[in-house]
């Protein structure tokens, strides 16, 4: 669905994005993650084809970006940062407004006003001027322009940005929502809006990509995790060969912690080489890793130590 290939994009040279490649499946819900500034949104602006690369290719569904950019557009809807809308329309007659701009025929425009509407929740507010909107409310009418043309592309630009805890959770239910009809790419700075909704993670770090990974496969990996009765474990632990690495993880109300570099499916052995010991065990399971502490570890890669990590 989308290809993209060597894509750099530099300011007087300053390297807002550089050599970035990934392909997006049709109908994923991929997450753009990184801070502020790591180049998320000049990504954005070229897919849609708002800004110009300086190299590199953008495919979308067989069409390349500057040959074809019109007819890519006509395929995807775009909610920029902030929202921007006009203040002082009237929501319905904005959405009008924009339904033009998409190219949607005039006899089949208040259907495609009224359908994205009733998705987007936005029937109480429909004949109140934008200005007199909530936050919320205003990201919603950004996503019903959004969605006017039914686009098989979707993409979401910091789409929480503002909202309270409410009005979260219902942009988080909308996006699943929309998700059921198109591929989605989600652009924000906030690590439990990927793991709300998305199925995989790209993450950005000073213009480059350092991960591209399936998100279950990011919050699982090969430690082990393993709370026993008896300090000295580690003695027979190390000797299991399917334990690359051990490591002590302290004491805590009298419960001794090891944290063991093993595939899950070894559980069984180590398990019975602690009933061979005597000793007693309480807890072996796997550890799982957080968007939280993938993200740490991604940032504290020095520059000439960044690479692309898969799963």
């Amino acid at each position: 669905m989308i290809r993209i290939s060597n894509l750099s994009r530099h300011y007087n040279g300053f390297k807002a994005v550089d050599d970035v490649s990934f392909h997006i499946q049709k109908g994923e819900v991929v997450g753009l993650l990184g801070h502020n500034g790591a180049g998320k949104t000049t990504i954005m602006k070229m897919i849609t084809g708002f800004l110009e690369p300086t190299s590199g290719s953008i495919e979308v569904d067989g069409l390349c970006i500057g040959a074809d950019t019109i007819k890519i557009q006509e395929k995807i809807g775009y909610l920029p940062e902030n929202c921007p809308v006009w203040p002082e329309m009237v929501v319905l007659d904005y959405l009008q407004y924009q339904a033009s701009l998409h190219g949607i025929p005039e006899d089949l425009q208040k259907e495609a006003i009224a359908r994205a509407v009733r998705r987007t929740a936005l029937q109480q507010k429909a004949t109140a001027t934008i200005q007199t909107l909530s936050r919320g409310y205003r990201q919603r009418v950004g996503v019903a322009q959004a969605i006017l043309h039914d686009p098989a592309i979707l993409v979401l630009d910091e789409p929480t940005n503002g909202l309270d805890p409410t009005q979260i959770l219902q942009m988080r239910s909308l996006i699943r929502d929309l998700a059921k009809n198109a591929t989605i790419i989600v652009s924000t700075h906030i690590l439990q809006e990927v793991q709300a909704v998305c199925d995989r993670v790209l993450i950005m770090r000073s213009g480059k990509m350092v991960v591209d990974s399936k998100l279950k496969d990011l919050q699982s990996n090969q430690r082990i995790l393993l709370c026993v009765n008896n300090e000295k474990a580690d003695t027979y632990l190390s000797k299991i060969k399917e334990v690359r690495h051990l490591e002590s993880l302290g004491v805590q109300n009298g419960h001794y912690h090891f944290s063991l570099v093993a595939v899950p499916e070894s559980a069984p052995i180590i398990a019975e080489a602690v009933q061979q010991a005597g000793d007693r065990l309480y807890t072996l399971q796997p550890e799982v890793k957080t968007l939280e502490k993938l993200f740490t570890e991604v940032n504290s890669i020095s520059a000439d130590q960044r690479e692309v990590v898969n799963g």
